[in-house]
């Protein structure tokens, strides 16, 4: 049971009352301000400041991921001139969704799961480096492409980005 000794007003919102104090600098915090974590409420000024985990991306994971989307760009890329040069026509589009899907799957597995817009745009990179990759093996590296590989590189860079979305 609280008394009206025990009731404060929030530092942030004055004109709030509240019972919740910070765990760490005892500043009165109401349920606006508060920031819940392992070890308890704490006010917004207290309160861990870091990305997750994630999130963080140092030189190390760059570097393996972009290495990863090089490689498997580069080996779609050529499965996809030396097997499929014309297409499949429309079955194209879920090929291309495979390969997105090899290699957003490769930079992930590379970056140990990590995710964030650098990783995407490095996913989405090795998806048009085997779009490249696939047309210098046709042998028209800047022809229009009317056999649906815009299409395709299209269908790939969704899925690969979507692999290392969070």
């Amino acid at each position: 049971m609280t008394t009206d000794a025990d009731v404060f007003y929030c530092q942030r919102h004055p004109q709030v009352e509240t019972v919740l104090r910070c765990g760490r600098c005892e500043t009165p915090i109401c349920p606006k301000c508060v920031v819940f974590t392992d070890v308890g409420a704490r006010c917004p000024t207290c309160a861990p400041r870091r990305k997750l985990p994630q999130l963080e991306l140092n030189p190390i994971y760059f570097m393996r991921g972009l290495g990863a989307s090089i490689a498997a760009g580069a080996a779609v890329g050529g499965v996809w001139g030396i097997l499929f040069p014309d297409g499949l026509g429309f079955f194209t589009l879920i090929m291309g969704a495979g390969m997105g899907y090899v290699i957003g799957e490769s930079v992930s597995l590379a970056t140990n799961r990590k995710a964030g817009n650098i990783l995407q745009g490095i996913a989405a990179a090795g998806a048009v480096l085997a779009f490249f990759v696939r047309n210098a093996i046709a042998g028209d590296i800047l022809a229009a492409d009317y056999n649906w590989g815009y299409l395709v590189t299209a269908a790939a860079v969704f899925v690969a980005i979507g692999r290392v979305k969070f």
